[in-house]
């Protein structure tokens, strides 16, 4: 039973720490636009077959 003195406040800070890492991600910018590389890559491929077909 002593342990649950340490661990509700462990878990406490963990989960402030993760949310303030969500946070962090958000406010940087981290989800803005996700599809944007996907659709690069599928381009850079695309341009990269062009190249090959005109030699």
């Amino acid at each position: 039973m002593d342990i649950l003195y340490l661990l509700i406040p462990l878990s406490s800070v963990l989960v402030l720490v993760i949310l303030g890492v969500f946070a962090w991600a958000l406010y940087s910018g981290q989800f803005d636009d996700v599809e944007q590389h996907g659709e690069q890559i599928l381009d850079a491929a695309h341009e990269s077959t062009d190249l090959h077909q005109g030699d």
